[in-house]
């Protein structure tokens, strides 16, 4: 996929690309913070799918002359902040919504893998970005393609980490719900801390999470599961465009704060500026 991808992009002049990478290539990282220059040895199929994703880019940009901008996604979460739309998967496997439909009441409980990792308090910790800072993320990413910018490959983190138990204090806390907890062993190849070194991205992208604190993701991704209503956060300088979506509405009867709006999704279109545009892959 990615090479048909390529080639029709190297067909129609576009030679700037923008590839959703992943941390998974990092895989167990040897050293905490995870930089750009730590090895890369992943340990599942998604893992190995987005480094020879970044390998098959390399190499065009090497023959054909095409420009990249690699962007390693650490722990992507949340929600629009304008609560029109949010994250939905069947099934649903990621940690913070299945916090949120334990406390809602749409599964049994939440499992949680290991208790006695080396951490402050036994549990995993991740680093996790708010989609909204991914979003300009790629605003930045663009920007610095049209300006002629070097290729890059850079980790979109917060370089904070924030553990599994943090994540159940903060949604039990922000809707005043419990959680139902069962603990179970841990699971095989799950490092105890994964955090993103996020330096070279705000170095050459000028790019800094702002959005992506535990509050306000577990605050904007809530009234997608029934739980309270979605506070607006301040406005971010990220392109709107109106687009399909596989994403889900606050359920009916949820106050989100404001009159309903025409559904919006963040996104960086493939466009054809100065001559040049841009295509994105992920």
């Amino acid at each position: 996929g990615t090479i048909c991808v390529l080639d029709v992009a190297r067909t129609h002049g576009i030679d700037n690309i923008i590839f959703s990478s992943s941390c998974a290539t990092y895989g167990v990282p040897e050293t905490l913070p995870v930089r750009e220059t730590s090895p890369q040895n992943p340990i599942s199929p998604y893992g190995r799918t987005k480094l020879m994703g970044e390998q098959i880019i390399k190499d065009y940009a090497a023959a054909y002359g095409m420009k990249y901008a690699i962007l390693r996604y650490f722990n992507a979460c949340g929600a629009d902040p304008e609560g029109e739309l949010g994250e939905w998967h069947t099934p649903e496997t990621h940690l913070i919504p299945r916090v949120l439909m334990a406390a809602s009441g749409m599964i049994d409980a939440i499992e949680v893998f290991g208790t006695d990792y080396d951490t402050a308090d036994g549990t995993c910790v991740r680093d996790y970005i708010h989609v909204s800072d991914l979003a300009r993320a790629h605003l930045k990413a663009l920007m610095h393609l049209e300006a002629g910018g070097d290729n890059l490959s850079v980790n979109l983190g917060t370089g904070r980490g924030v553990s599994i138990n943090e994540i159940l204090d903060a949604v039990g806390r922000m809707t005043a719900r419990p959680v139902p907890v069962v603990h179970r062993a841990r699971r095989p190849g799950d490092p105890a801390e994964l955090y993103a070194d996020p330096s070279l991205a705000r170095e050459q992208l000028g790019f800094a999470a702002e959005l992506s604190d535990i509050d306000t993701i577990v605050r904007t991704a809530a009234p997608f599961f029934g739980l309270g209503s979605a506070t607006p956060a301040p406005a971010l300088p990220v392109p709107a465009v109106t687009a399909t979506s596989r994403a889900r509405r606050a359920p009916r009867g949820t106050n989100t704060g404001k009159q309903r709006q025409p559904a919006r999704l963040t996104v960086v279109p493939v466009s054809n500026v100065s001559g040049r545009g841009l295509a994105e892959l992920g």
